[in-house]
């Protein structure tokens, strides 16, 4: 049975249904879509969180598919910054409690905005970090939008033809 990590109890605390889903972790590998691939979902219904810090209202979180890349114009324009940038990965068990690959906007040490692309609402179930490597939480988007108390807005960029 899967340990309860603070993501999970807060679902618990709010009565969401959730299933997890535990995975093998590769540590040079924490790739969204490696993720998606372990748990059987295609990558755009795994949603990663990144923390961004804005250079008027500071620290957010931004969660995109998988698959995507964050816009970060896009992000400081939904925030209300003029200019974002991500948050460097030895400041994200600082800012979070949480460490790369484990990233969730559920439950996190502080409640930081959180913006969500607006292709959440493509899907009947997503799946978000547990708070830990390893395990996936799979919920409804309603759901996590109640949980996390986020903003949705377009925060992907198209990627660029290779």
């Amino acid at each position: 049975m899967a340990h309860k990590t603070n993501a999970v109890r807060l679902l618990d605390q709010l009565a969401i249904a959730y299933e997890l889903r535990e995975y093998e972790v590769d540590e040079n590998d924490l790739a969204a879509e490696t993720v998606a691939a372990k748990i059987q979902l295609p990558p755009a219904q795994v949603f990663k969180t990144l923390v961004g810090r804005g250079d008027r209202n500071g620290t957010c979180m931004a969660v995109i598919p998988g698959n995507g890349e964050l816009d970060l114009k896009a992000l400081a324009a939904a925030s209300g910054d003029r200019k974002m940038q991500l948050v460097p990965v030895k400041e994200l068990q600082i800012l979070t409690g949480y460490i790369r690959g484990g990233v969730t906007a559920l439950a996190g040490k502080k409640d930081y905005p959180v913006y969500v692309d607006e292709t959440i609402e493509l899907f009947d179930r997503i799946s978000v970090s547990a708070g830990i490597r390893g395990m996936q939480i799979l919920l409804s988007p309603a759901d996590y939008l109640r949980a996390t108390k986020a903003k949705m807005a377009a925060l992907v960029r198209a990627k660029r033809a290779g």
